[in-house]
């Protein structure tokens, strides 16, 4: 039972983090069907709502599998309170992975903001170029997703084993 939970929980995270991709990807195509004038660093361009759409639901996605991913997968504690030297490798990956998943989150959802902040407004806006931040965002949660599975399958490793036993 606990296999089946851990695969349905594994599928859904990529299904979620595969469609906020998708979906983010989805945006930058209608971000550039919208008219632009000018070249460079700054441009005028008519905003467009289905980017923005897309770009929310992308953020909302990519959050909602983190917080599956990371709650699910529990908190892994690194060290014991006794000896700080008695963690154990997948501990350490558990670890990693989590941090790496963190790094991932934080920029995919920065990226994703920038996109859609850019088209919130209605009409027509001048500013500074937001080129490619929905596929750069879109992209980072392909592989967010990874490294969220990757965390998600160590920290329920941790939680399987037992006890360590030291022979001194």
């Amino acid at each position: 039972m606990a296999r089946n939970a851990c695969i349905l929980i594994c599928l859904l995270i990529i299904a979620l983090d595969i469609t906020a991709g998708i979906l983010g990807i989805e945006a930058e195509k209608a971000e550039n069907k919208a008219k632009h004038l000018g070249a460079g660093l700054v441009e005028c361009r008519n905003t467009s709502s289905q980017a923005y759409k897309l770009g929310f639901a992308a953020l909302l996605l990519l959050s909602l599998a983190h917080v599956i991913g990371t709650l699910l997968g529990g908190f892994v504690c690194l060290w014991r309170k006794g000896n700080p030297n008695k963690a154990s490798v997948i501990k350490y990956l558990a670890v990693a992975f989590l941090i790496i998943s963190w790094t991932i989150l934080v920029v995919g959802l920065i990226m994703l903001i920038i996109g859609t902040l850019s088209n919130s407004k209605s009409g027509y806006s001048c500013g500074i170029s937001h080129h490619r931040m929905f596929t750069i965002g879109g992209i980072l949660c392909f592989i967010h997703g990874v490294f969220t599975i990757a965390y998600y399958l160590s920290a329920t490793a941790v939680g399987r084993e037992g006890p360590r036993t030291t022979t001194s």
